[in-house]
């Protein structure tokens, strides 16, 4: 089908569109956009900056990607943001693209669901398959893991990770890293249980499930140092792959600042970013 331009529309003349793309009335689009075949772009969308963005996206009315980010550092260099294939943007939501300092990109995975005003800040990553409801505040440099489900209003502080397959609850504060697997909730937050529901709509097979509930209760109800059964189940040969990840994940955690094991990974974004901006100026 035909590319379907609404006449009220501003498109740069440098942007790139894709086969069969419609955009709504009063879309702003700016000139170093590309935009992939089938998705839609909603009435008084702005997407500006270095944005790309995939196939058969559905970005719904009055949002804003790829504005600059919302740091003192930025300079006006040209940041990237690039988003996946087949995602869900409800109304004003806003991605802001990256900062050098911070790997100059922000990326969305595929297949995921941003409900209406989250804000997803520079040099946050996403993966495959997450859902954030209505409101969810990501500050600068977040990962969130596939699969991950973070409920409305919640928030998480720079360089926090937000594991894959875990259920985030409504207003809950993240000020640390999340556990991959598990129920976190509350101000402050803790983690509850294993995300059960989750993990079975995630096609985990219950052993592996049965494995995490034994982890869980050993490393949060036992009463025993963290260190230490974090290295006895490290021990186990019998341990799966699901266990495994969460002990990696612990220990990351315990190896960062304040929780937040991205935090100590601050020069190795900043060179990526400046290797980024360089490949960008050469073309």
């Amino acid at each position: 089908m035909a590319t379907k331009i609404h006449p009220t529309a501003v498109i740069a003349p440098k942007a790139e569109l894709g086969q069969d793309v419609q955009i709504g009335p009063y879309a702003v689009i700016g000139g170093n956009v590309r935009i992939g075949d089938g998705t839609r772009i909603g009435p008084q969308v702005v997407i500006d900056g270095a944005t790309t963005i995939g196939a058969r996206n559905v970005i719904v009315g009055q949002t804003s990607l790829g504005a600059a980010p919302q740091d003192f550092s930025y300079r006006g260099e040209p940041t990237q943001l690039e988003i996946g294939d087949d995602n869900l943007i409800r109304e004003f939501v806003t991605i802001n693209r990256g900062t050098v300092k911070g790997g100059g990109v922000t990326r969305i995975g595929s297949r995921c669901l941003l409900m209406a005003c989250c804000h997803v800040a520079h040099d946050c990553e996403l993966q495959d398959g997450v859902i954030l409801a209505n409101n969810v505040l990501l500050a600068g440099h977040v990962l969130v893991e596939r699969g991950a489900n973070i409920s409305g209003s919640a928030a998480a502080h720079h360089f926090v990770t937000i594991g894959e397959y875990c259920y985030v609850g409504g207003l809950t504060r993240m000020n640390q890293d999340v556990p991959p697997y598990m129920i976190l909730e509350g101000h402050p937050s803790r983690v509850r249980a294993v995300n059960v529901v989750g993990l079975s709509r995630a096609g985990i097979h219950e052993d592996e499930i049965e494995s995490l509930r034994v982890a869980f209760r050993r490393i949060y109800r036992s009463g025993a140092p963290r260190s230490q059964t974090l290295q006895a189940l490290k021990d186990d040969p019998q341990l799966g792959d699901t266990v495994r990840n969460l002990i990696k994940h612990l220990s990351q955690t315990e190896a960062g600042v304040k929780g937040r094991h991205r935090e100590i990974l601050r020069g190795e974004f900043a060179r990526m970013g400046e290797e980024r901006i360089a490949r960008w100026e050469e073309r």
